[in-house]
């Protein structure tokens, strides 16, 4: 074979590919559009049922009334019949003739920033321990905390009914805090211990060849770089403690003043006596918090989850 046939055949074996990958491009283009579409398609969807019934409920509950069982079908209200009057009536103390959700919102707010606060003071050494200091079990201990979620809220309702009676903590918002600890420490240690990880161990190192205690390695290095994780698993606690209703009715079903705003929204719904309105505006005042919380805290949010998602 010639040098000349050689050259031309080497030429025709490196051009092939690139004539195929040429010749492909317009499928290509029509399959990336086709599913670019479908991606916002989809998006489009999940946003609608997401949150066109909390649009229908807002919508609701700055209805009258009157309004409303005259033409219960009418989705979009005229202006001039628009009110807040149903919020007045929700968030008034029972004394002036409304439900009190003030306070009720003032008990929420302290059960879950306390339960995000405790949680995260007891789950931090232990998810730090767990992802760094070598102990026998540690995996076993780790699987344990997971453990703890395969057995539903009613199995143990009852016994710490009994006992939260018994030592005089049923009937209080400190008791609900511990109850709700014993639910989301277990799951805050486990995230966090995932996020610890990801870490770099020759950063810590570098502290301790500094002359920093394990202690101080953990708070002046890991903690400022494990932020994201800490935002997240406190966000995760407070909507678990806003949001709880099992353990509220059962502890505080009796102490009107003390009730949470999940607590006083089922009561709500529960009475014959209250308008379909008021009862909406009560929905929104219990969710509005969680999602202006959400979005102020998206960003952190995800990357708390995803970062500690490579190590198990």
């Amino acid at each position: 074979m010639s040098t000349a046939t050689a050259s031309a055949v080497a030429a025709e074996v490196v051009e092939a590919p690139a004539r195929r990958r040429r010749s492909r491009p317009p499928a290509s283009r029509r399959q990336r559009a086709f599913l670019g579409t479908l991606r916002w398609v989809t998006i489009a969807l999940f946003l609608i049922a997401t949150l066109l019934p909390f649009l229908y409920m807002l919508l609701l509950s700055v209805r009258p009334i009157e309004s409303l069982l005259r033409d219960p079908s009418s989705l979009l209200p005229s202006l001039d019949e628009l009110t807040l009057e149903t919020y007045r009536d929700v968030l008034a103390p029972v004394s002036e003739g409304g439900q009190g959700f003030l306070t009720f919102l003032g008990n929420s707010a302290i059960v879950a920033v306390s339960s995000v606060i405790l949680a995260l003071v007891i789950g931090i050494p232990g998810a730090y321990a767990i992802a760094r200091l070598p102990f026998r079990g540690r995996r076993q201990v780790s699987g344990l905390f997971l453990a703890t979620y395969l057995f539903p809220a009613i199995i143990i309702a009852i016994p710490l009914f009994v006992i939260f009676t018994r030592i005089g903590l049923r009937g209080s918002l400190v008791g609900l805090v511990i109850v709700y600890l014993a639910q989301t420490v277990p799951v805050a240690i486990y995230m966090m211990r995932n996020y610890f990880q990801t870490v770099p161990e020759s950063v810590e190192e570098a502290g301790l060849m500094d002359g920093l205690s394990r202690l101080g390695v953990m708070w002046r290095i890991t903690l400022p770089l494990s932020m994201p994780s800490l935002m997240a698993t406190g966000l995760f606690v407070f909507m678990i403690a806003w949001n709880e209703f099992l353990f509220a009715l059962l502890f505080l079903v009796d102490k009107r003043p003390l009730w949470t705003v999940s607590l006083g929204l089922s009561q709500l719904s529960g009475s014959i006596e209250v308008p379909t309105t008021v009862l909406m505006a009560g929905s929104v005042v219990l969710t509005l918090p969680i999602i202006i919380l959400f979005f102020l805290t998206e960003r952190l949010l995800t990357g708390g989850l995803t970062a500690g998602a490579e190590k198990g």
